[in-house]
């Protein structure tokens, strides 16, 4: 899956993505800073380099056929390998962000490992944001949020369709920002304490 080149600027024929083909899809725009959980902050202070922003990369990507293949196999490929396990079975605390290098993690884990896969493909790190809802049980989730010229797409190990973010049915409550460490508020409901259990 390495090898497969990003491509810049190609034409957004995208068959077989229904998400995209209907229409251009709208961006979720920030409404305000917002402060990431506890465990992306130690996340950060384990792995700095996994959490900086290099505001020389494009903040959106351009959305080919071969992007959109690219995202479907990711988000497939790491629901299908990762074992879904509560942060409490897996490290023994209720929250806790870090790679699932054994086969096991929760939500966050599983997105953060999708993130590095596509960076590793040559997607800029700056248009993949971490980002935390509210999934339809009214639990806090993390997932995957990949911002294109045709709008912003969510990868999530709950689905292995990728999805426009109205498509979800989630509250989207912050992401990373992609001009400073700082996150970035979503939404006017009440942030999750912690991210999810699966």
């Amino acid at each position: 899956m390495a090898t497969v080149l990003f491509m810049v600027g190609a034409e957004p024929a995208l068959a077989g993505s229904p998400s995209i083909t209907a229409a251009i899809r709208e961006a979720l725009h920030p409404m305000d800073r917002a402060g990431p959980t506890r465990a992306w902050i130690e996340f950060c202070e384990q792995l700095p380099q996994e959490c900086e922003v290099d505001t020389s990369e494009p903040e959106f990507i351009p959305l080919s056929h071969d992007t959109w293949a690219i995202l479907r196999d990711v988000n497939e490929q790491v629901n299908h390998t990762i074992l879904a396990v509560t942060d409490k079975d897996h490290w023994g605390v209720a929250d806790r962000w870090d790679y699932p290098d054994d086969g096991l993690g929760d939500c966050e884990d599983i997105q953060l490992l999708k993130r590095k896969l596509l960076i590793e493909i040559g997607l800029p790190r700056r248009a993949l944001r971490m980002t935390v809802a509210i999934d339809e049980d009214g639990a806090g989730h993390a997932v995957l949020m990949v911002r294109t010229d045709h709008g912003d797409f969510i990868l999530d190990n709950k689905r292995d369709d990728v999805l426009s973010w109205q498509e979800t049915g989630y509250q989207y409550v912050k992401r990373e920002g992609a001009h400073s460490l700082e996150w970035v508020w979503l939404g006017n409901r009440g942030a999750p304490v912690m991210t999810a259990n699966r």
